[in-house]
């Protein structure tokens, strides 16, 4: 019998569960597929674009300045929608971050969203 796959919340710098891990989909609140990390915890959208890493906490932090350009990875197959926990464990104490890095949940939601939305989705044209 397989075990099933705990889910982990990830959390903002605030405190506020944002983000669940389902290994290796990442989801939003609603338990939409919002994207993916690798087993080098880099993490990418459904649409295959580099979006940050996931750090200690666990949160999903990004460089401010990138000096290397990520090429973009092809998206693994979409999984099953989940249902995130109705009660979830209080955020541990995380350290403050550094002017260089940013907490994308936070300051650029907007990279992590559902595969039919978002700025960088292919035109139907």
């Amino acid at each position: 019998m397989v075990a099933p796959k705990s889910i982990i919340p990830i959390y903002t710098t605030k405190g506020d569960a944002e983000a669940f891990l389902v290994y290796p989909y990442i989801y939003n609140r609603l338990g939409e597929w919002v994207g993916w990390v690798t087993p080098q915890k880099e993490i990418y959208s459904v649409l295959g674009f580099y979006v940050g890493y996931l750090s200690k906490g666990p949160r999903i932090l990004r460089k401010r300045a990138i000096e290397k350009a990520t090429s973009r990875k092809h998206p693994p197959a979409k999984p099953p929608k989940v249902y995130p926990p109705a009660t979830l464990p209080l955020a541990p104490m995380m350290p403050e971050l550094n002017y260089s890095d940013i907490d994308i949940l936070l300051d650029e939601p907007e990279r992590l969203h559902t595969a039919d939305s978002g700025e960088f989705r292919d035109d139907l044209d």
